[in-house]
C-alpha cells in the first residue's frame, strides 16, 4: 500500500466519514433502557452492514442481552493479528433540560459534533471501522489481519461478553487488542493509555422503623437510617480522602519513580484544571499529584442517596429507610471480590445500634497494565504522531474499561488504548461532544498503525 495515497484518499472521503458518524449517532442505542431495545439492535446491524459491505466476514453474535458484531479480514500469514474492541451503545441522556440540542440530533458546533455517543464510543470505534474499510476499497490487502468486536453491553458492564469470553477465545485470537475509547492527555497532545483503573460498585440499604415515625414523638429514641447511613458511608473515608477500610491499600502497586517523573513533565495545572470542573479548589489523597491521584491511586466516592422526603416543603419525619449508592475505583492486582468482604467487616464494626443493613454488590472489575514500551505501543506511537503532529505521551486512564484485564488474561495479548476524545467531550454528561478535526486524525492514525503493524511481521 502506497500510505501516502491513502491517507490522501481518506482526506477526501472526510464528508462521507462525518456523515457516516452522524447516521449512526441517530440511532439512541441505549443498553440500559428496555424500551430502546429495538433501537439498540439497529444500531448493532448499521455497524454490522458497514463492515459486511466493505467485505469483511461478519456476524451478530446473539447474547442473552444484546448481539455482538464480530467481523474479520482474511488472515496474513507470518503477520500479527489485531482486534478492534469497540461499543455501540450508549448512555442515557437525562438530564433531558441540560442539552444545548438534542442528543439523537447530531450538531455540529465550533467544530464539535454533538450527540450522545460522540466520543463514548461510537465517534472513536468508528475511526477504525473507516480507515480499515477505506483500505480494502482501494484493492489492496491489508498487510495483517483485523478483528472487530463491537458489543452493546459495555455501558451496563459486559457481563455477556465476559461470561462468553472463554468460547471465544480461538475466533478473538490476537496479538494485541487496539481500543478508542479513552482521551488524550490535552487538546492537541495525544496519548497512549497504559493502565486503567478498576471498579467496584455498590448499594447500601439502611433500615431501621418499620414505617417512618414522627420526628417530634420519636425522635431521640429511636436511630435515624439515613443519619445511620450518613456515617456509615463517612466512615470508609477520612478527611484527607484516605480510605479507612482495614487492608484496603495491603495490593495497591506503587507508582514507580519513572512514572512519577515522567508525569511530572507533562503540562498539568490544577487552577486551569480546578477550573475546567468548576471547583474552587482541587482536593484528594496527601502525596499525590492530581494526575496520580485519578490515574493511579484508588478512590472512593459516594453516588447517590436516597432518603425520607423528597418533595415540595419539610416533612418532619424520621424515614423508616435510607439507601446510597457508592463506588470504588481500583488500581492494578486490588481484588474487587476481596474488597466486598472488607466493606462488610466494616460496616458491622461501624453500623449503630438500632438499624439493619444490607450491602448489595453491583459489578466490578480489576484495574489494568499493559507494557507501555512493547513493539506495539511503539508502533502506536509512530503512528499517532505521524498523523496528529505530535508524539504522544504514554499516561493512565482513571476510568475502567472492565473486560480489558479480561482479554489480557483469556487472550493472553497486548493491549493498545488509543484515545482520541478530550477531557472535556462531557461523557456520560449532557452536550457530549467529539471534536471533528481529531475523529478525522483518528481515522489517519488507525490507518497508519495498520501500516505499521504490518511491518512488525518479520519479527513476529
Amino acid at each position: 500500500m502506497n500510505l501516502p495515497d491513502l491517507l490522501d484518499t481518506l482526506a477526501k472521503n472526510s464528508d462521507r466519514h462525518l456523515d457516516d458518524l452522524v447516521e449512526w449517532l441517530k440511532i439512541p442505542s441505549i443498553s440500559s433502557d428496555t424500551s430502546h431495545r429495538p433501537q439498540t439492535a439497529a444500531a448493532a446491524d448499521w455497524v454490522a452492514a458497514k463492515l459486511k459491505r466493505a467485505g469483511l466476514a461478519t456476524e451478530l453474535i446473539p447474547t442473552e442481552g444484546h448481539p455482538m458484531v464480530f467481523a474479520e479480514t482474511p488472515a496474513v500469514p507470518g503477520a500479527p493479528v489485531a482486534l478492534v474492541y469497540g461499543h455501540y451503545d450508549v448512555q442515557p441522556v437525562e438530564p433531558i433540560d441540560q442539552w444545548h440540542s438534542p442528543p439523537f440530533e447530531p450538531t455540529v458546533r465550533n467544530g464539535n459534533l454533538y450527540a450522545r455517543g460522540a466520543t463514548d464510543d461510537k465517534g472513536q470505534v468508528l475511526t477504525h471501522v473507516q480507515s480499515v474499510c477505506d483500505w480494502l476499497a482501494t484493492g489492496q490487502p491489508l498487510p495483517l489481519q483485523i478483528k472487530f468486536l463491537i458489543e452493546g453491553e459495555e455501558e451496563v458492564g459486559s457481563e455477556n461478553l465476559e461470561r462468553m469470553l472463554p468460547s471465544l477465545r480461538d475466533r478473538l485470537a490476537c496479538d494485541c487488542v487496539v481500543i478508542s475509547d479513552s482521551s488524550q492527555y490535552a487538546d492537541g497532545q495525544p496519548a497512549i493509555t497504559y493502565g486503567l483503573r478498576g471498579i467496584a460498585t455498590y448499594e447500601l440499604e439502611v433500615n431501621g422503623p418499620s414505617q417512618d415515625l414522627h420526628s417530634g414523638s420519636f425522635g431521640g429514641a429511636v436511630m435515624n437510617p439515613a443519619i445511620a447511613l450518613c456515617h456509615l458511608l463517612s466512615s470508609m473515608v477520612d478527611h484527607e480522602g484516605r480510605i479507612q477500610i482495614e487492608g484496603f491499600y495491603d495490593d495497591v502497586i506503587e507508582l514507580s519513580q519513572a512514572e512519577r517523573d515522567a508525569w511530572a513533565q507533562l503540562p498539568q495545572s490544577d487552577e486551569a484544571f480546578a477550573k475546567a470542573v468548576g471547583v474552587s479548589e482541587l482536593f484528594g489523597e496527601k502525596g499525590f499529584t492530581s494526575d496520580e491521584r485519578r490515574w493511579a491511586r484508588p478512590t472512593f466516592d459516594i453516588n447517590g442517596l436516597q432518603s425520607g422526603h423528597q418533595g415540595e416543603g419539610v416533612k418532619t419525619i424520621i424515614p423508616a429507610t435510607a439507601l446510597g449508592k457508592f463506588s470504588f475505583r481500583l488500581v492494578a492486582n486490588q481484588d474487587p471480590v476481596k474488597l466486598t468482604a472488607a466493606i462488610e467487616h466494616h460496616l458491622k464494626q461501624h453500623a449503630p445500634v438500632g438499624i439493619q443493613f444490607t450491602l448489595k454488590p453491583d459489578h466490578g472489575a480489576p484495574g489494568m497494565l499493559a507494557n507501555p514500551e512493547s513493539q506495539y505501543a511503539v508502533a502506536a506511537s509512530q503512528a499517532i504522531e505521524t498523523a496528529f503532529g505530535v508524539a504522544p505521551v504514554m499516561i493512565r486512564e482513571g476510568g475502567s474499561i472492565p473486560i480489558v484485564t479480561r482479554f489480557q488474561d483469556v487472550l493472553g495479548c497486548d493491549c493498545l488504548l488509543m484515545g482520541w476524545g478530550l477531557s472535556d467531550d462531557n461523557t456520560h454528561s449532557p452536550n457530549e461532544k467529539f471534536k471533528i478535526q481529531d475523529y478525522h486524525r483518528g481515522i489517519a492514525a488507525s490507518a497508519i498503525l495498520w501500516d505499521e503493524l504490518g511491518k512488525l511481521s518479520e519479527s513476529k
